[in-house]
């Protein structure tokens, strides 16, 4: 962290400096940061009172001091129109991080946009409009009135199913409060766009459709339950990679005062290393089963549990369905739900029948079902805190999989006590907050394959780059690409036209099959290569942000800098479209459509968080959040006392499930029924190939490195997606360390460079999601759940060398990530 090329010293922040208080608008966890900013031409000393931190900085510092920043921490930004020094560090004040710092969070600042240190000018700065066959940049009222034209036009002579759109709704970088109300209000309020998608996934609908159907809301602990639990569950998930702060400022105390640790993981993780070493091999259960079949170790494990008498009956008996069947299995519900009982009928699983299928011993599960719910000599109840991600959610039959994770919870009432806890570990910070969404339906359309059918004649895309994470990407970036084509052979062909020509001559191209894009992004993505109005938003900081964190932790991110360029906040170019929509509408003779485009008369970011977040949660305002400062208030907020946020540190501590919807209050449990591959096509693959592609992350760069692609310091790393393999693999397939190889199927084609991993198995892979340099959805099939769940995890193809190891990848190291700490 400290290494940056040309830097040898960093000016001391003065004691007047200006201070903000900055969430991570990276990962969930959402480490609180201060960010100070002072003019260019004065820097502190060492005194005490020429320093923001009061100390003598002349003597030596201790270790981990507060005082302390490094060259990645520190950059020169436009502030009010004037370059300024900036400083972004970690806040020891703040209870989620404690002073610590990601290698993505602490690099924060190294990630602004500086014409001085000239980072991240690859910004968009401008509106870009598709002209005489490149994009030209111009002004904001001009880009607005060709995407209300055309979009008035189509779903006017068509209807609103016409328009697809691709949103985020998720908090931190892109997303917040703010955004997310906008992009709602505008396609949700004043339209009823059905056909739209979020982000990561190809169509509009949730992540974890059966704990939300069972009453149980995905984010319901506080992370301190880490810290004092009995045991800590983990499926699908590596979080010292990937939630680093989470697991080293709450999980590892929890493994210090002697919590056990149970991963279930295909792979050998660093997450499993890291656990042996603060808490000892004996404490360490790693249950690494075969691809897909995590469902039948849970069922095998409530089981046991049942079996044994270890439930815990006095919660299931008060906050538990006692019937039999209360939700029917239907097209929106791939189980029934109902009560324990009900559950067990398609649940009951022996442990040697898990064995066979999981691929780890009969014994081993039967020990997690002992560290999940066994009593206490004493005969206390255990306390366990379960948490998953992405390797169960894009994992095999989501639905069921997931539902039969929080049935251990719920039968061992480990979810609203202290300690317990059944949830998601989480990608992005969560800022959703829109409109009713019941027009989508449920099962919502699986948008890329209605793109595929030429369906849908506009695309709104907000900063999502389906190119570099969808499934089936190969196909649908070869018709996403020709339809979007189609449209601008046509605008170039009325070069010189009026506004009205270039219209209609769209209209045209989309009549006959085009598509018309418009990408709303900071840069200049793959899929807004297929662009035609392309609309430059700004980031968190140079707006103020409002999100929750995984405990639901909200806090307002305070801006400190200019947008770059000419950029805006997404909120706001959401509002300039629903005011050139209107506009548009009323000039086309729609006055009663145009009247739906009303109320967007925000100037600022806090106008939409008004209009929306606040309208909802009256006793929240910006105020009142700066005031609650790093530490936030833990969502929902109940009220308003003594000049204080009053939040909720975990829920459903009354006992009553409310997530469902259902009058009762009582929590569900779910029918989950092994039916082996669900998705279709995936046994098939399985049989035809060699080698189970998984995908992981890495700590080192965030997401689709949209930022990460023009830094020396992550490049440097990894300049192409690694491809973590067993070294007798690479054996027998010819491959040394930093070869460029080839993954191929059916599907397509991707790339990457083999990456020696010891403990990875032979036949299995991991290979880095997102990558700009090669995506790994190019080689999955369509294949998803009953409700659109993509199953981004199991794919498999066979391996071919492209070349020897590059300049780049020659001079990479490949010692093994297990150091010892």
């Amino acid at each position: 962290m400290a290494y940056k090329r040309q830097v040898d010293r960093l000016p001391i922040i003065p004691a007047d400096a200006k201070e903000h208080n900055v969430t991570c608008h990276y990962c969930i966890v959402g480490c609180g940061y201060k960010a100070y900013t002072w003019p260019m031409n004065k820097q502190g000393g060492t005194a005490p009172n020429q320093n923001k931190f009061g100390v003598d900085l002349s003597e030596q510092q201790f270790q981990d001091t507060e005082a302390w920043y490094a060259p990645s921490m520190y950059n020169i930004v436009k502030q009010d129109g004037k370059d300024v020094q900036l400083v972004v560090k970690p806040d020891a004040n703040c209870v989620v991080n404690s002073g610590l710092g990601s290698i993505r969070g602490a690099r924060m600042a190294e990630n602004r946009p500086s014409d001085v240190s000239g980072t991240q000018l690859q910004r968009l700065s401008d509106p870009l409009v598709w002209r005489n066959g490149t994009w030209q940049p111009t002004s904001w009222d001009d880009a607005l009135d060709l995407v209300a034209r055309v979009t008035a036009r189509v779903v006017t002579e068509g209807s609103e199913d016409d328009l697809v759109v691709s949103m985020f709704d998720h908090g931190g970088s892109a997303g917040g409060y703010e955004n997310t109300w906008a992009t709602g209000k505008l396609y949700f309020e004043s339209m009823k766009v059905k056909n739209c998608r979020i982000h990561n996934r190809p169509a509009y609908n949730s992540e974890v459709h059966s704990t939300r159907d069972m009453g149980v809301g995905e984010l319901n602990n506080s992370y301190s339950d880490y810290e004092i639990t009995d045991t800590i569950f983990m499926i699908g998930a590596n979080s010292m990679e990937t939630q680093t702060n989470l697991y080293l400022n709450h999980m590892v105390p929890g493994l210090q005062n002697g919590a056990k640790f149970i991963m279930v993981d295909p792979r050998r993780t660093v997450t499993v290393h890291s656990s042996e070493q603060w808490a000892g091999k004996e404490n360490v259960l790693h249950l690494a089963i075969n691809e897909g079949s995590d469902m039948v170790l849970f069922n095998a494990i409530l089981t046991h549990i049942v079996d044994q008498g270890w439930t815990d009956d006095d919660f299931i008996a008060a906050s538990t369905f006692q019937g039999s069947e209360a939700v029917a299995q239907d097209s929106a519900h791939p189980a029934s739900l109902g009560s324990l009982d009900h559950a067990m009928q398609d649940c009951r699983t022996s442990l040697d029948e898990a064995a066979e299928i999981c691929g780890v011993a009969a014994a081993d599960i039967q020990k997690a079902a002992e560290w999940i719910a066994k009593p206490h000599d004493d005969g206390s109840r255990r306390k366990c805190a379960t948490a998953y991600e992405k390797g169960i959610i894009w994992g095999n039959d989501n639905y069921r999989t997931i539902g039969a994770l929080v049935n251990i919870a719920l039968a061992t009432g480990n979810v609203g006590r202290e300690g317990g806890g059944v949830c998601r570990l989480g990608g992005h910070q969560e800022g959703y907050y829109r409109p009713a969404d019941g027009h989508v339906g449920r099962p919502a359309e699986y948008v890329d394959q209605f793109l595929i059918r030429g369906l849908g004649g506009v695309h709104h895309i907000w900063a999502c780059d389906h190119h570099k994470t969808t499934l089936n990407a190969a196909e649908f970036k070869r018709v996403h690409k020709r339809r979007a084509d189609m449209v601008k052979d046509a605008i170039d062909g009325a070069a010189g036209g009026t506004r009205e020509q270039v219209v209609d001559a769209i209209v045209s191209a989309i009549s006959a099959g085009g598509l018309f894009v418009v990408d709303v992004d900071i840069i200049h993505s793959q899929i807004g290569q297929n662009a035609h109005v392309i609309l430059p938003a700004c980031e968190s900081n140079e707006m103020n942000l409002t999100s929750m964190n995984g405990e639901r932790r909200l806090r307002l991110s305070e801006r400190y800098m200019d947008p770059y360029g000419n950029s805006r906040p997404d909120c706001l170019i959401a509002a300039g479209i629903a005011q050139h929509m209107e506009r548009v509408l009323r000039e086309m003779g729609e006055g009663a459509y145009a009247d739906q485009f009303q109320g967007y008369d925000w100037q600022t970011e806090e106008d939409a968080f008004m209009d929306g977040y606040n309208a909802g949660n009256p006793e929240v305002t910006y105020e009142r959040l700066r005031a609650a400062g790093n530490n936030g208030v833990q969502e929902p907020v109940s009220g308003y006392e003594n000049g204080t946020l009053v939040g909720t540190e975990r829920l459903y501590a009354d006992g009553t499930f409310d997530r469902h919807g259902r009058d009762d209050g009582k929590a569900l449990f779910c029918a989950a029924g092994w039916r082996g591959w669900q998705a279709p096509g995936k046994a098939r693959e399985k049989a035809a190939h060699k080698y189970w592609i998984n995908n992981v992350r890495a700590n080192i760069f965030w997401q689709n490195q949209f930022l990460d692609q023009k830094n020396q310091f992550i490049q440097d790393r990894f300049p192409y997606p690694f491809i973590e393999m067993n070294p007798e693999d690479m054996v027998e397939e010819g491959l040394n360390p930093g070869d460029l190889i080839e993954i191929i199927n059916d599907n397509g084609v991707t790339q990457g460079m083999a990456y020696p991993t010891a403990t990875a198995r032979r036949g299995q892979v991991a290979m880095v999601f997102g990558s700009p340099a090669g995506s790994q959805g190019n080689v999955i099939n369509p294949g998803v759940n009953e409700l659109v769940l993509p199953n981004y995890k199991h794919c498999w193809g066979d391996i071919r060398k492209i070349s020897n190891a590059t300049h780049e990848t020659a001079g990479i190291t490949f010692k093994s990530k297990e150091v010892t700490l």
